[in-house]
């Protein structure tokens, strides 16, 4: 049952930020680079085909749901820096949702931008392994699109940059034709925090809140 509650999850925050990349950009993958690569973490995360569709029909309806974008910054208990990216429709419902979970769970809610100089903004790209290809000639070539760091885990080559450079680099990985497998905006930590087993579990349980919401698309912290 918890498996399927996270496959449920997924695919909720899947079908919206879908639903925002067609509003912003057409309905058309082969014209909005954004939806192209939804489309891949949908196939990545074994989202059915007919989710995918259904979630760009209502973006284009008269009746569709008008998603913002709004973050959210805090501290959680032990200090730990918590940033909350969501997408919703009732501002004023979600910024009470993370506030109660933050007070709740011994943190407190901040203001926005506080946490910037503790976190990085980049993309990155979960590419398929391709025949013939060296990681240490890709990593060269593509330092001249911005890409920091190229390296191979569990057979499929990560790729990390600047969150800006994310167009250039889909562009080369696509022209190259290299399979996309996954590709996300991820905020780094400059620095991490240890904490003990116990104290681990505070956090743990603020994090789970949060995650449990559906509102919430992602949360970034700096705990080790």
């Amino acid at each position: 049952m918890k498996r399927w509650g996270n496959m449920a999850r997924v695919f909720t925050r899947l079908g919206k930020d879908i639903e925002m990349a067609v509003k912003s950009g057409g309905p058309d993958p082969d014209l909005n680079p954004r939806l192209r690569l939804l489309i891949h973490n949908a196939r990545s995360e074994n989202m059915p085909k007919e989710n995918v569709e259904r979630a760009i029909k209502r973006a284009i309806s008269k009746d569709s749901t008008d998603y913002k974008e709004v973050v959210y910054e805090g501290y959680g208990p032990h200090g730990i820096a918590v940033v909350v990216e969501t997408a919703t429709d009732n501002p004023t419902r979600t910024v009470g949702n993370v506030r109660s979970y933050f007070t709740h769970n011994g943190g407190s809610l901040g203001t926005m931008g506080m946490l910037d100089f503790m976190f990085e903004r980049k993309c990155s790209f979960r590419v398929a392994m391709k025949e013939g290809v060296e990681i240490e000639d890709l990593e060269l070539e593509m330092i001249d699109y911005g890409v920091e760091e190229v390296f191979v885990d569990e057979g499929e080559i990560h790729i990390y940059a600047e969150f800006t450079n994310f167009g250039p680099i889909q562009k080369y990985l696509e022209e190259n034709h290299f399979e996309i497998k996954n590709f996300a905006f991820e905020r780094i930590p400059n620095d991490t925090k240890s904490l003990t087993p116990e104290e681990q579990a505070d956090v743990d349980k603020l994090l789970e809140r949060m995650d449990d919401d559906e509102d919430v698309i992602n949360v970034f912290h700096n705990m080790r």
